[in-house]
């Protein structure tokens, strides 16, 4: 997946341009919710006025120069009409910004919280540029009909020619004050959806955004152009200019206003549903900490928070399969995630060490739990690290004993092999890094049974064989040996080669418990000729 981003559709320049004024709306990343409010408090008004004087200018446009109607009344009456249009804007701009600061004051207050909002207080923060629209819409309802009103007992083609245009400026309007607004708040929705998106909020979603965006860009220039068409038929001497000149200044509207709505519009679209296919790319790389931030409170808020919840979900299967995994080991976790859990074993060649700690009874006796516990973990931690670098896993922890295994559950061919390298590593390691402790190693090699043990409510996988008693006798038996590691001779004869010559054959014995006799193995010295043998001791 590419998760660079989305391939710019822009120009350059304008690309150039939108970026600064994104982070100018959004404003710095640490910014504290006071001045996140202050600065929402300050873009919603500016963006409000411009956007109502911007209406005002285009119903100028369509009253004067797109529709076309009869000369009507008289030069008293287009006098009227430019005062009673001019005093209107001069007095419903401010009106509408005075409104709008009551209701800001509102959702400012909440956006100063830092606290997670109730259900109330979030509904309040998501209604709010729906309540901003709606205050401007009442102004531009009053003015259109007002000034149809006064115009129709003395010129109702002059009267439907207002109210078209006002109809048509107002929509405009109004529609960009509340995607401004709603772009704007975004970083205050944000923490008010902390908590959790409504699953029905009624607000505008990606089907009733993009009709708004259709609206602007395709419904209010064509509804000028019909207006248009219908005042031809109703003059009498109607000039092919006259449309030219409404058909221009209609267009270049229309392009202007559709370009920048329908831009806001799919923005808001596209900025969310952009930002979970980026965390999914970093879920992807494995990357579980991904979240993006819901802003929406329509269906694609709902997307971003379901994507937050399935993450979350994730994190949790990932943390409960890392504890398995540090539980039972990392092989046996992952089969059992690939192939379920049957009670029962399989028969394995399996190589296992045998770690026990010499003297553990004096060690509890003489030291306080905690010193003890601290030293068997420093000693535990060599054990697995050892194990695990040749290729092994920890079955169990037996009090002051560890039993390691090499070929269950994945197959490992040169288990042998990599159990001798790891006994005599370990021998040297212990010494080394815990030198508090004594510890004896057994290896041992041969046939045992693998799989789960125990009951369908309680079970545990681990490996049952004679290799496994074998190991842990020779464990025994080489805590009485200079070297405190003995090795069965099935497992040297198992090895290859070259470690096979790390190692110096002994006598056979019979281990405490057993019928059979055991040839023993000790890691041969540094100064002991290859051809050397030494007996390891009797049982």
């Amino acid at each position: 997946m590419d998760d660079k981003g989305p391939k710019p559709i822009l120009p350059r320049p304008l690309r150039t341009l939108l970026g600064p004024l994104a982070r100018l709306i959004d404003g710095p990343p640490d910014a504290t919710p006071a001045q996140i409010a202050a600065r929402a408090h300050v873009l919603v008004t500016v963006s409000a006025a411009v956007a109502n004087l911007g209406g005002a200018l285009v119903v100028l446009l369509l009253a004067t120069l797109v529709v076309p109607v009869p000369e009507t009344g008289s030069e008293r009456l287009r006098l009227v009409n430019v005062a009673v249009f001019t005093a209107y804007v001069v007095a419903a701009v401010p009106t509408g910004l005075l409104l709008g600061e009551r209701f800001f004051r509102q959702v400012r207050r909440l956006m100063e919280q830092d606290r997670t909002l109730d259900k109330r207080e979030r509904f309040l923060l998501l209604y709010g540029p729906l309540r901003l629209m709606t205050v401007h819409l009442t102004l531009w309802a009053i003015g259109t009909v007002g000034w149809a009103a006064i115009n129709l007992p003395f010129a109702p083609p002059l009267a439907l020619k207002f109210g078209v245009a006002g109809t048509l400026g107002g929509l405009a309007t109004c529609t960009i004050v509340y995607l401004m607004t709603e772009r704007i708040l975004r970083r205050a929705v944000t923490t008010a959806l902390r908590a959790g998106v409504p699953r029905a909020t009624g607000l505008p979603g990606v089907v009733a955004r993009s009709m708004l965006a259709w609206s602007l860009g395709t419904a209010v220039p064509l509804l000028g152009l019909l207006a248009m068409a219908v005042g031809v038929f109703f003059m009498p001497d109607p000039h092919v200019e006259d449309f030219a000149i409404g058909a221009l200044v209609l267009g270049c509207t229309a392009l202007a206003l559709g370009f920048s709505v329908t831009y806001i519009a799919a923005r808001a679209i596209a900025d969310p549903i952009e930002s979970v296919r980026l965390a999914m790319a970093r879920v992807e790389r494995g990357d579980l900490n991904a979240e993006v931030a819901v802003y929406d409170g329509s269906e694609v808020g709902l997307l971003q928070a379901g994507f937050n919840h399935m993450v979350a979900g994730l994190r949790e299967r990932e943390r409960l399969q890392d504890l398995f995994g540090r539980q039972v080991g990392e092989d046996v976790a992952k089969v059992a995630l690939e192939r379920g859990v049957d009670l029962g074993g399989e028969i394995r060649q399996v190589a296992v060490i045998f770690v026990d700690i010499i003297g553990s009874t004096r060690l509890a006796a003489d030291r306080p739990p905690t010193e003890v516990v601290a030293l068997l973990n420093r000693f535990f931690a060599v054990v697995v690290e050892v194990v695990g670098e040749h290729g092994g896993w920890i079955n169990k922890f037996e009090g002051d004993a560890a039993l390691a295994v090499f070929g269950a559950p994945q197959d490992l061919p040169d288990a042998p092999t990599r159990a001798l390298r790891a006994a005599r590593e370990l021998a040297v390691r212990l010494r080394e890094q815990v030198p508090e402790l004594a510890a004896a190693v057994g290896v041992s090699a041969g046939e045992a049974v693998a799989g789960h043990i125990g009951a369908e409510e309680r079970f545990e996988y681990t490996v049952i064989g004679d290799p496994v008693n074998e190991a842990a006798r020779l464990t025994d038996l080489a805590k009485t040996t200079p070297q405190r590691v003995l090795a069965a001779g099935t497992a040297l004869a198992g090895a290859d080669a070259e470690e096979a010559a790390c190692w110096t054959l002994g006598e056979e014995v019979t281990l405490r418990g057993r019928t059979r006799g055991t040839r023993l193995a000790a890691p041969r010295t540094p100064d002991a000729a290859p051809s050397d043998r030494s007996a390891a001791g009797t049982a």
